[in-house]
């Protein structure tokens, strides 16, 4: 059991660790100055390959909560979060969700895709969820999080409406994501677009000739414009696909970086997860309108 005392914000900090950036955004609108949030993986990083450091090791053991996203996200960290959560308060994020939510992904070693925070509304209840154990472990502080939580839920339903307006303009025929993974399920799923991906849901698989041959055959049958670029994912396939589909005598552009797996740099919009999501909106459009 954690100790009243750390229930009010004149005590020392109470430290809340997260995996991923996405996650850490979440918890700093709820938790805002009364807690300090500490995530793992910063910009660029690609959790699915992420390996622990010693430091990271010790920030674990030090951390009063701990979020990941779970699903396998952070396949090589499952371990080590098993026997951590024998001492701490250790939550799987998509815990908030339920089994009929999650989408089937053969290829991924769980078999379900864990990019869970593509669909506003699901992450809506993600963030839900993890209020809700804030609110449980600092019972003197739950008020405050509950009144950042509903301020915060306002603004994320606004960012589903205006990324459902965004990707509806985009002519019905024209609406297709070719990215260098699957990390778009859910987003496809949201608002209506079509997504394909030239590695599986995870990038520890690697691709190979027949795939980046099916996406340039794929883009020249469907006369696609764009194909995007992640920023935490290498884009030397991607890459070959343009030059592939060049060597057809077919022009695809590029439209630009996703952000997928992570948020941008801090101290930007896309270093928020609501900026995010609504930079690869707008990026996606200007490239598929």
């Amino acid at each position: 059991m954690l100790s009243s005392c750390w229930d009010t914000a004149s005590d020392e900090k109470f430290i809340i660790l997260t995996t991923t950036g996405i996650l850490g955004d979440a918890i700093k609108n709820i938790v805002k100055e009364h807690a300090q949030v500490v995530s793992l993986m910063g910009p660029g990083i690609d959790p699915h390959t992420y390996k622990t450091t010693q430091k990271d090791v010790q920030q674990l053991e030090h951390a009063h909560m701990i979020f990941y996203n779970g699903l396998d996200l952070e396949g090589k960290m499952n371990n080590l979060l098993k026997n951590i959560a024998q001492k701490r308060k250790v939550y799987a994020a998509s815990d908030a969700l339920d089994a009929t939510q999650l989408l089937c992904e053969d290829h991924f070693p769980v078999g379900i895709d864990p990019h869970i925070w593509f669909d506003v509304k699901l992450w809506k209840q993600v963030v839900g969820f993890i209020s809700q154990k804030l609110q449980e472990a600092r019972p003197g502080s739950a008020a405050y999080y509950q009144r950042n939580t509903l301020a915060y839920m306002e603004a994320l339903e606004q960012l589903h409406q205006s990324v459902t307006a965004q990707i509806q303009s985009i002519p019905k025929e024209q609406r297709v994501l070719i990215t260098a993974h699957d990390a778009f399920g859910y987003f496809g799923k949201a608002y209506d677009i079509e997504v394909v991906g030239l590695q599986g849901v995870s990038t520890v698989a690697e691709c190979g000739l027949k795939d980046i041959k099916r996406i340039i055959d794929l883009i020249i049958k469907r006369n696609i414009k764009a194909v995007f670029f992640e920023a935490s994912v290498s884009d030397r396939s991607m890459r070959a696909v343009v030059e592939g589909c060049a060597h057809y005598g077919y022009e695809v552009a590029v439209g630009g970086y996703l952000y997928s797996d992570a948020l941008g740099a801090p101290d930007t919009v896309e270093g928020t997860y609501c900026g995010m999501v609504y930079a690869n909106a707008t990026t996606i459009v200007n490239a598929l309108k």
